[in-house]
This record gives structure tokens, sequence and C-alpha cells, in this order.
């Protein structure tokens, strides 16, 4: 009786283990995050398959249209509104399509209000205002409606607004490559690497100025002008892998730009900024060579994983600040 129970909690314990493994090792296949691909050559690609010419917008409505399919199609499929294991147990690929998704969901709005309009009394493309929502789902909502249908729907109808890009007549879209228009949306770009360089810092914590109320209060009240601000222990990697899905989606974005944009950044002489946000971008997808995301201090023997990400888009984002600055004055 004892060898019967014993041999039953080593075969119980042997199937568990095994499971463990497995679901590990799909955990980690799943994690890895896509490459980088060069958004000119995948629009000529795409415009020899749907026999579609690349007018002003097709490289930027294509590469937004990619960035929502590898969501959908990178190994795993989209994680973040999984509700099985081993995906419910994930949190670092999930972050990384949250940030994504915050790309997409900045373009396709500034694509719905100012790049497909001529001036803010024209009428709304009949696509993209309805695709545009499509993106601001809940991007955990696994069901009634599940937000990879949802997402779905506005891949189909990007590539709608697409096709009407080179048609005549009353079935034709627009995409005004306009100086003003690029600020528009470069504005969102700035707002969003600011608040991630914010968190990303956060990591170390430190005392920082409330500057949500600055000249409110009496400035000798120390202890309301400041704050101590600390990523949680169990957030940091999620922020970090936010942050480098954010700027993997952005980093693509800003080369369609530079393509879609290029008569406009050459009469601002605003082509060189452009590279160097790039360029910055670029350095945030480094492989990362550690199984962890490291939280030392600043100059402590440990590496911080966040810092140098934070380095990295403030650079990003001085660097944005800038091509605003040239676009309205230069």
């Amino acid at each position: 009786m004892t060898f019967s129970w014993s041999k039953r909690s080593t075969i119980i314990v042997a199937t568990v283990a095994l499971i463990f493994i497995v679901f590990y090792a799909i955990s980690v296949y799943w994690s890895e995050e896509p490459d980088t691909f060069n958004v000119e050559t995948y629009a000529k690609q795409v415009s020899e398959q749907t026999k579609e010419p690349i007018t002003p917008g097709f490289v930027t409505t294509t590469t937004l249209m990619r960035l929502a399919s590898t969501l959908l199609d990178k190994p795993g499929g989209y994680l973040s509104n999984d509700v099985l294991p081993p995906s419910v147990f994930m949190d670092n690929m999930p972050a990384w399509e949250l940030g994504v998704l915050n790309q997409i969901r900045d373009m396709s709005l500034v694509m719905r209000k100012d790049f497909s309009r001529s001036q803010s009394q024209s009428e709304e493309d009949s696509d993209l205002k309805i695709a545009q929502p499509k993106f601001y789902i809940d991007h955990t909502s696994w069901m009634f409606p599940s937000a990879e249908g949802e997402y779905r729907k506005g891949i189909r109808l990007l590539g709608d607004y697409r096709r009407r890009l080179s048609l005549t007549g009353g079935q034709q879209s627009h995409f005004y490559a306009r100086a003003d228009n690029l600020v528009d949306w470069l504005q969102l770009v700035q707002n969003r690497l600011g608040s991630l360089s914010q968190q990303l810092s956060a990591s170390v914590g430190r005392a920082r100025l409330n500057t949500s109320i600055g000249g409110t209060i009496d400035p000798d009240a120390p202890s309301v002008e400041k704050s101590r601000e600390q990523t949680s222990w169990w957030k940091i990697d999620d922020v970090f892998y936010q942050a480098r899905g954010s700027s993997w989606a952005l980093l693509e974005l800003m080369r369609a730009i530079e393509y879609d944009f290029h008569d406009v950044l050459v009469n601002k002489n605003a082509v060189v900024s452009v590279r160097q946000i790039i360029r910055e971008l670029e350095a945030t997808q480094q492989p990362m060579f550690s199984p962890m995301v490291l939280n030392g201090s600043g100059f402590g023997i440990l590496a911080n994983h966040s810092l140098v990400m934070a380095n990295y888009i403030s650079r990003c984002n001085a660097a944005v600040i800038d091509l605003i600055e040239l676009l309205n004055n230069g």
C-alpha cells in the first residue's frame, strides 16, 4: 500500500514538473520580440501584391497595418486578453503589446483628425472614423467583443482607406503631408515619451517636485511640493517592456514618416533631426542579454535597465521637441 502511494505521488510530481517545463518553454518562445523591418521595402512588396501604387500616405498606412497585424500574428498571437495558461501568467509580452498599441492608437487618431483632412472643417474620412475607435477597445477584452476581432476590423478598414488613396473622384481618400499635421502627431509622441521616461526613472525611487501643482501653492511647503515616486518591484519589468514595445512601434512609424513627409522635411531642413530620432529609437531595441530586468541603483554594482532605457527615450524626446520647433519656425 505504501509502495503504491509512493509510486502514485512520483507520477503526479513528474506530471506537474513536465507541465511546468512545457509551459515555461512555450512562454519563452512567445516572449520573443518581433524584429524591426524596412518600411519602404515592405511597402513596395505590398504595392506589388495589391497592385496599389505608392502614393502619399501609402507607407505610413501600410506600416500602421503591419504593426497591428504583428500584435495578432506573432508567435502566441495576442496575449493581453488570454485567460488560460501559460499566457495568463505572462506579463512582459502583454506589457510590450500595450506599448505598441498605444502608438497605434496615437497614429490612428491623428490620421483620422489631421492627416486625412485638408482643414478643421473638412469631413472625416469614412473608413478612418470607424477604424480609429476599433483600436481603443479595452486591450484585455476577450469576448463580446474580443480585442483581436476589433483590431482586425480596424486593420481591414485601414486597408480600405489605403486602397482609396490611389482613386479619383468621390471615392478618393486623402493624406495631407503638411508640417502642421506632422507637428500634431509629434506632440502626442512627445507626451508619450515624456510619460515613459518618468515611469522608467522611478524604478530607483526618488523625491521629485510635484510639477502638476506648480504656481498654485506656497513654494515653501516642501511636504506638498515634493512627492516620492517609486515603481513597484513587481511592475518594473512591465514598465520596461511597455517602453520597449512603444519604442519599437515608434521606430517604424518614424521611418514611414520620413518617407511620406520627405518633401516637408527637406524644405524645413529637418531630415537629420528625424534620423537622429530614429537612431535613438534603434538603440532601445538592442538585444537583452540578461534573463531579467535588473534594477540596480544608478551607480551601483548591478545594472539598471530601466535607467538605460530612460536615457535613450529622454534623448529621443529631446530630439522630438527640437523637431517640433524646427517645423514650426524653420
